[in-house]
């Protein structure tokens, strides 16, 4: 039986409000990420969802629960062996792109290489391919503030995807793109997720970004209210369904 590559158990979340413990933000979650998928987690304002990416992500530790990635435990890592980890297993893309303005796009692309003092013949191959699978080859030599926003979100990925992760997370990937840019990048996103076999678990509040996903998790008050699976029917059916789903959640 082939191991999920993402693994989280009965994760809680809750912060101490002062002399008084404050509700569960998450309330003992757990979920997987099957090798090879694409997950998209939704919810409204307040849910828990950001908290559920920055705890799957490293970014931040739960109150009790485990998460394992790769079959690592990634709780019982120290700051150095997470650093690695984080530096070779997992890839980013955030909302506002976290681009490094004095650095040309080639160089903010092979940055996660240069930390781990990759060989620069290795460096530069691994920029050259990423670059044509995003279609940013012509804009290596520019720097963030002579590109777009669709075109800073490409280099984005193109960072997240240079050192090769087995998992990428997207926090709203699409969320200061116009509807435009946002398809596009959606494309890209599946088409990194089906040629690379690289999984995604995306953050998003947005029904047509969520219906390039194969799977969708609801989350409401920390826990998981309502999943969807995409299976074999069309991304626009999938978005009608999507649709339907967020209706019976205000009702």
């Amino acid at each position: 039986m082939v191991q999920p590559i993402l693994l989280a158990k009965n994760i809680k979340k809750t912060y101490q409000s002062g002399a008084h413990v404050a509700q569960p933000v998450l309330n003992d979650l757990s979920l997987t990420v099957e090798n090879g998928e694409f997950l998209a987690i939704m919810g409204p304002s307040g849910s828990g969802k950001s908290t559920l990416l920055n705890i799957l992500s490293t970014l931040m530790q739960p109150t009790s629960g485990s998460v394992t990635i790769n079959g690592q435990d990634i709780l019982a890592m120290n700051d150095k062996d997470m650093a690695k980890f984080r530096g070779q297993d997992m890839g980013f893309i955030f909302q506002n792109y976290n681009l490094i303005e004095s650095l040309t796009v080639a160089e903010n692309i092979a940055l996660p290489l240069n930390l781990q003092k990759k060989a620069p013949k290795l460096t530069q191959e691994r920029v050259q391919v990423v670059s044509e699978l995003l279609n940013i080859k012509e804009l290596r030599h520019k720097y963030p503030a002579e590109l777009s926003g669709g075109q800073q979100q490409r280099v984005g990925a193109a960072r997240a995807l240079v050192h090769e992760p087995g998992l990428i997370f997207g926090d709203e990937p699409t969320g200061a793109l116009d509807s435009e840019n946002a398809r596009e990048m959606m494309q890209y996103l599946t088409k990194i997720n089906q040629e690379k076999l690289i999984s995604i678990l995306m953050v998003t509040h947005d029904p047509f970004s969520a219906s390039f996903a194969s799977r969708i998790l609801f989350l409401n008050d920390g826990e998981i209210a309502g999943e969807l699976v995409r299976g074999a029917q069309s991304r626009e059916s999938f978005y009608q369904q999507i649709l339907q789903q967020l209706g019976n959640f205000e009702e």
